[in-house]
């Protein structure tokens, strides 16, 4: 038996650049053991796994190299892209996937995929020093969402300078910690970065899961709803959000890499 998967740069209009995710094209569902090992074998951040349900609708899970994960925006963004320009399998402008984080919906905006995605928002914690020693540097604020720590620094310099202790970064719980700052580039609103080793993930190059965090704590800050990120990884990507209450628009740009056939 074959099954076709493709890979996908997203978050990016350029190749090699943004965050590769493995889109893997099932016709009936598989056990987690068997999604996991292909995961692994991907060694990707996240290898999304996708089943149709007809009429727009998909079942879509997502796993990094060591779990399954309850939210993935880069490679549900991959995944609709996929299902639009490389398997030519839809024509409907919006799509809906069934996942562990309820329904979501994608669709196209000319070049660009926005996501509908649930809000995570963060609520103020007191900087502590345990955190600032996890960063190797001293954060303005810190927050705490459900899914993880996020840290906010005075600059973006300090952002892109960072370079955490992953095994403290491991202990603080939760999947991992964003570093935020507002941006130095008239391009963009904020930066980012986002470290998960308690997940597989020692830095992810671009998060759309981190910017349903971003999103509404940035929002309050500015004042406005919509708001432009860059996570300055060393790939780097961009992303569009709008805050809208319990959700946030996530959107960005895919480009494919590489199809291929799984033999199982």
């Amino acid at each position: 038996m074959e099954l076709p998967y493709c890979l996908v740069d997203a978050f990016t209009d350029r190749p090699f650049a943004g965050n590769p995710a493995a889109v893997v094209l099932l016709t009936a569902p598989r056990e987690p053991a068997w999604m996991l090992s292909i995961a692994r074998e991907m060694n990707l951040s996240e290898t999304a796994f996708v089943i149709p349900r007809g009429a727009g609708e998909y079942d879509l899970r997502w796993f990094t190299s060591a779990i399954e994960v309850p939210l993935c925006g880069h490679a549900t963004l991959a995944t609709a892209h996929v299902l639009w320009s490389e398997a030519r399998m839809e024509t409907a402008p919006r799509l809906r996937f069934h996942t562990l984080s309820g329904a979501l919906e994608a669709r196209r905006d000319g070049d660009w995929i926005e996501l509908d995605l649930p809000a995570i928002p963060a609520e103020e914690r007191e900087v502590s020093d345990a955190l600032s020693a996890a960063l190797g540097a001293l954060p303005i604020r810190a927050g705490k969402s459900d899914q993880d720590w996020l840290a906010e620094f005075a600059s973006e310099a300090e952002v892109r300078a960072l370079h955490p202790d992953l095994a403290a970064v491991r202990a603080f719980g939760g999947q991992g910690v964003i570093a935020t700052a507002r941006s130095s580039d008239d391009r963009y609103d904020f930066v980012s970065r986002y470290f998960a080793p308690a997940v597989g993930v020692d830095e992810d190059p671009v998060t759309g899961a981190a910017h349903c965090t971003l999103a509404p704590w940035w929002s309050a800050r500015f004042g406005r709803a919509r708001l432009v990120g860059f996570q300055a990884s060393r790939r780097g990507g961009i992303v569009r959000v709008e805050h809208r209450g319990d959700r946030v628009s996530v959107a960005g740009r895919a480009v494919s890499i590489a199809n291929g056939l799984l033999r199982v």
